[in-house]
C-alpha cells in the first residue's frame, strides 16, 4: 500500500520526467483528487455552540450581551447612547435595529465614503456580520456586493468601537463550517477580540490597529 510520500513522489516525478512527458492530464488529477476519503470529523461541538462562541469570545476581552431578538433595538440604542458622539452606520443595515436609538444621538452613514480622519473622530460603528465561529470566539465580515450592513473594511478597523449584532442562526461550530458557509472569492475580515498587541516587553496594548473595544450582541428568538 502506497503512503502518502509515494503518491507525492509519483506525481512529481510523472510531472518533471521528459519535459512534461506521461504528465498526467487535469482531468486525471482533478478525479483524483476527488477520490481522495474525506471520513475525518466534521464538527467538534455538538452542545450550545452560540454559548460557546460567548466563552471563547469574552476569553478575548470582547463584551459579549445575549439579547432576545425583540430586545435587540432598545440594547443597540442603550449601547450608541452611552457613548458620546456619532456612530458610522453601514448601508442595508436592517432599520429596525435602529429603531429605539434617541433622537439625540447621532448617526453617520458612509455615503460617500467617509475619509480615515472622519472615521477616525466618530465614536464607533455598528454592524453585523456574516457568520461567526463558536470553536475561536471569531467574528466573520463579508465586505463583497450583495453583503447589507458590514460595510466596507475602513469601517470596522479605524473607529475605536465596534458594536457587532451576531444572530444565534450566524454561530458556526468551527473553522469548516463557517468556511463552508463563506463565498472564497470575496472579501473577509476576521476578528478575535478587541485590537491587541503585546509585542513590546509582553504588555498588552488595546486598539493598536482596530477597535480598541468591541462589543457584541449575540441575539437569539
Amino acid at each position: 500500500m502506497s503512503t502518502s510520500r509515494d503518491q507525492i513522489l509519483a506525481r512529481i516525478r510523472a510531472a518533471t520526467a521528459g519535459g512534461g512527458a506521461g504528465r498526467p492530464a487535469d482531468g486525471d488529477v482533478d478525479a483524483a483528487y476527488a477520490a481522495l476519503p474525506r471520513d475525518y470529523l466534521r464538527a467538534h461541538h455538538d452542545g450550545d455552540i452560540a454559548a460557546l462562541f460567548a466563552e471563547r469570545a469574552a476569553d478575548y476581552r470582547a463584551v459579549v450581551e445575549r439579547v432576545p431578538e425583540p430586545g435587540l433595538a432598545a440594547a443597540i440604542a442603550r449601547v450608541v447612547a452611552a457613548r458620546p458622539g456619532a456612530f458610522v452606520v453601514p448601508a442595508g443595515l436592517p432599520a429596525a435595529w435602529l429603531a429605539e436609538i434617541p433622537g439625540t444621538a447621532s448617526l453617520a452613514r458612509d455615503e460617500p465614503p467617509l475619509s480615515a480622519a472622519e472615521l477616525d473622530a466618530l465614536a464607533g460603528v455598528v454592524t453585523g456580520c456574516a457568520v461567526a465561529i463558536a470553536e475561536t470566539g471569531t467574528i466573520v465580515l463579508d465586505h463583497g456586493p450583495g453583503a447589507p450592513g458590514q460595510g466596507r473594511r475602513a469601517l470596522t478597523l479605524v473607529p475605536d468601537f465596534h458594536l457587532v449584532v451576531v444572530q444565534a442562526a450566524q454561530v458556526a461550530a468551527d473553522l469548516a463550517d463557517a468556511f463552508a458557509r463563506l463565498d472564497p472569492g470575496r472579501p473577509h475580515t476576521l476578528i478575535s477580540g478587541p485590537s491587541a498587541t503585546s509585542d513590546i516587553e509582553l504588555i498588552r496594548v488595546e486598539g493598536v490597529h482596530g477597535p480598541r473595544t468591541l462589543h457584541i450582541l449575540l441575539t437569539e428568538p
